[in-house]
């Protein structure tokens, strides 16, 4: 059954056919311990979810029983037990995991931090090419996208045979180009989620001291993964809050250093905001990383080689933590993080919000067509439904572009497995662009393609 209208009695049928209907969530990358144990105790916290079966799948063995002593705790602590949690380690058990999932959410990390993340930032660095976080757009990006499809490929693959009718969320960065990868190239119903929309707003609002203009505040955010745009914000009575925020935004950024310098800079230069730190946006486009002028720097407080420093401290953190994380009784309050309310909603056909990462069905009018975008959608019963947006001012949609053609050009080479064609990604990437000749970008695409080894074995 599928409630088409809303009224409190049909969807009150649908919620109790789901009842007696198994819901079986199955988490990929089970081995992320704490955003399993964030997402999946989101499910345990859920009314319409906690007795679903939760299958934990990963390929590393030690991770995998952490998460399940974490998961398998909190169902009994938060939840009476009612749900439950089985473990399926490698390849050769994977489709038993996905079979007859109704939701498939996805955390995986081709290669993880050693070697794949130095490899990453290292190889480049050589070359002069510095970077931040090196997982959405950049070199760094593509060649995590690149040693990433072809595993999504694989699990496209078991899903189109054993759980074909199964939403994929998709939370692995790089976003757009995994996201947009499985919506044209599998049958397999996606969607891709980041939690920097939900406090894109807020946290502006927040950081320029307008915390009264928070309750009850009106946004419209569209654009692409990490650089999706604030185009509207107003406050609960309709009252435009760009004019103050843009003015603050510059009296922050005269005023001397601060950790989102470079969005604030968007402001004025863009006039508008977007969704992803400055420590992301420094590096998807020519202007803030530039070797002839290291100046901007330290003018714009940017943290070159931050996500290496951050995996060393996760890991360092893990270390420490992870006996309490495992041992300790377990409490959890539900998060933000999208993926129980798309649940919930889909299971009890009471329509949620989320910001989405779609294709670009007509959604976004002066982007092209086969790229994928985040845009508001509304989740019901009957799936994800984009909402349309519009044009968008041309400079916004304009630095967009400068993303989406090598977004576009690494699921091109992804398929086709053509070096060249990597190449190619990496010549659009604004940024190796704008620092690298054409045959320093050859050079260091065929080096870390080769360093990266069997992570990138398919590709001629």
């Amino acid at each position: 059954m599928v409630c088409l209208w809303r009224n409190e009695n049909t969807c009150a049928v649908f919620a109790a056919e789901w009842s007696f209907t198994m819901i079986k969530i199955t988490f990929m990358g089970a081995g992320s311990t704490v955003f399993a144990k964030n997402v999946l105790g989101d499910c345990l916290c859920t009314p319409a979810l906690q007795q679903a079966e939760i299958c934990l799948y990963d390929i590393d063995k030690g991770r995998l029983e952490d998460s399940a002593a974490v998961i398998s705790a909190m169902n009994d602590t938060l939840n009476a037990g009612r749900a439950t949690v089985k473990t399926f380690l490698g390849k050769e058990e994977r489709k038993n995991a996905l079979r007859d999932a109704t939701f498939v959410v996805n955390a995986i990390q081709v290669g993880g931090y050693d070697p794949s993340t130095i490899i990453d930032f290292e190889i480049p660095k050589k070359f002069g090419l510095r970077q931040t976080i090196a997982d959405t757009l950049g070199v760094g990006g593509i060649m995590r996208a690149l040693r990433t499809i072809p595993v999504l490929k694989e699990f496209a693959d078991d899903m189109e045979e054993v759980c074909p009718n199964a939403w994929f969320l998709n939370y692995t960065n790089p976003m757009a180009m995994l996201t947009g990868f499985m919506l044209r190239y599998t049958k397999v119903k996606t969607v891709g989620l980041c939690h920097s929309v939900q406090s894109c707003a807020s946290g502006l609002l927040e950081w320029l001291d307008l915390q009264d203009k928070v309750d009850g505040h009106k946004s419209l955010i569209a654009g692409i993964n990490h650089m999706g745009w604030l185009l509207e914000i107003e406050d609960k009575d309709g009252v435009d809050l760009y004019p103050e925020i843009r003015s603050r935004a510059a009296a922050k950024n005269a005023a001397g250093p601060h950790h989102d310098m470079v969005r604030y800079d968007y402001i004025a230069k863009f006039g508008h905001y977007c969704t992803e730190s400055s420590e992301h946006n420094a590096e998807y486009n020519p202007f803030y990383i530039k070797a002839k002028a290291p100046e901007l720097i330290e003018r714009f407080n940017i943290p070159l080689d931050e996500y290496p420093r951050r995996c060393i401290s996760q890991i360092e953190e893990w270390k420490a933590r992870r006996e309490a994380i495992v041992t300790e009784s377990l409490t959890h309050t539900r998060t933000e993080e999208y993926a129980s309310y798309i649940m919930e909603a889909m299971v009890t056909n009471n329509p949620y919000k989320i910001g989405g990462n779609v294709l670009n069905t007509g959604l976004i009018e002066n982007l092209v067509s086969d790229a994928c975008v985040e845009v508001p959608c509304l989740v019901d019963g009957r799936g994800v439904h984009p909402c349309y947006v519009g044009r968008m001012p041309v400079a916004l949609a304009g630095m967009n572009m400068t993303n989406i053609n090598a977004q576009l050009m690494t699921i091109e080479a992804a398929v086709s497995k053509k070096r060249s064609d990597i190449y190619n990604a990496v010549m659009l990437d604004p940024h190796a662009a704008a620092e690298l000749t054409i045959d320093e970008i050859i050079a260091m695409c065929d080096e870390m393609i080769d360093a990266h080894g069997d992570f990138m074995k398919e590709y001629r």
